[in-house]
């Protein structure tokens, strides 16, 4: 779609977050940084990246990227759309996360290669998604995946990785009960609802796709969403479920799968839930989200699928 970029430069910016992961990743990013002649600039606190990405944009930065994991890129990306930047900057990105999934996904597998994909990896234009006024660039999750990567402490994922995260949904497991949410989803064709009930999770995937095996990446430039609803009510469903999508990796009676242009949820308790956005936790008891087709310029790998089956 677009051809191998040289946009990246003296004009570029790399936010790091030197906490993302592990946290080790910070000296080999300032030394492939230095070798190939562009300035870092770290994070210290919570969206912290989001500044930083609004000022390289503002002082004339054409090509941004993000050192860390999927919260540190959904950071840039929207700092770069605050500073009104996303028609004119490219966004890369170095993974240095827990579990890197996004990364992988655009063909980018470690931190010199994706310097290397910086100065001449082709640029493509993928989709950016919507929550609300919240853009997302790999997926948003609802329910209990959402709650239990809320109590996912960055010291459990340092030393656990992404088993982490597990160990997180099976301690939320025993507490948490099924959300009631009234789901919308537009097919470019329909207005009406093709789904409502009770769900355990609701998982959006604009660059991901939640299959129990196989290819997890979606189609990033089709305009639509990868859905997976998990129906569930009580422990017992929780259990067969989480077990069944987490740790036995097939499919099961109780998970639905959609390939959507927009959705609306509607949370029918009276406190809100956790939504996961890209690993940013906010909390809502209803949700739009929509599509922007190919708003996001993007530096990608040899490995990148344009069309994945």
């Amino acid at each position: 779609m677009l051809s191998s970029g040289t946009d990246a430069s003296a004009d570029t910016v790399v936010v790091c977050n030197p906490v993302s992961g592990s946290g080790d990743h910070l000296p080999a990013v300032r030394e492939a940084a230095a070798d190939h002649g562009v300035r870092v600039r770290e994070t210290d606190h919570a969206g912290h990246g989001v500044d930083l990405a609004r000022e390289a944009v503002a002082g004339g930065a054409t090509f941004v990227a993000a050192a860390g994991g999927d919260g540190t890129l959904n950071e840039v990306v929207r700092g770069i759309a605050d500073a009104g930047g996303l028609d004119r900057v490219t966004v890369g990105v170095v993974p240095c996360g827990t579990g890197n999934n996004f990364a992988r996904n655009i063909g980018i597998n470690g931190i010199e290669q994706a310097f290397e994909v910086f100065e001449r990896g082709e640029r493509r234009r993928i989709d950016l998604a919507v929550a609300d006024d919240r853009p997302f660039i790999n997926s948003c999750v609802g329910g209990l995946t959402a709650e239990a990567s809320a109590e996912t402490s960055p010291e459990l994922k340092r030393r656990l990785g992404a088993a982490a995260y597990l160990l997180s949904t099976l301690r939320t497991v025993r507490s948490f009960d099924s959300i009631r949410v009234a789901v919308k989803m537009y097919d470019d064709r329909s207005s009406d609802p093709v789904w409502t009930g009770d769900a355990v999770g609701v998982l959006i995937g604009n660059g991901r796709r939640f299959p129990p095996s196989g290819s997890e990446q979606a189609n990033m430039e089709d305009g639509r969403f990868d859905v997976t609803l998990v129906r569930a009510s009580g422990s017992v469903g929780l259990l067969k479920t989480a077990a069944a999508e987490r740790l036995l990796k097939r499919e099961t009676a109780w998970t639905a799968r959609y390939t959507v242009s927009a959705l609306d949820i509607t949370v029918a308790d009276e406190e809100p839930v956790a939504f996961s956005l890209d690993g940013e936790i906010i909390r809502r008891r209803e949700l739009s989200l929509r599509i922007q087709p190919k708003a996001l310029r993007i530096a990608v790998g040899d490995g990148y699928e344009p069309h994945p089956e």
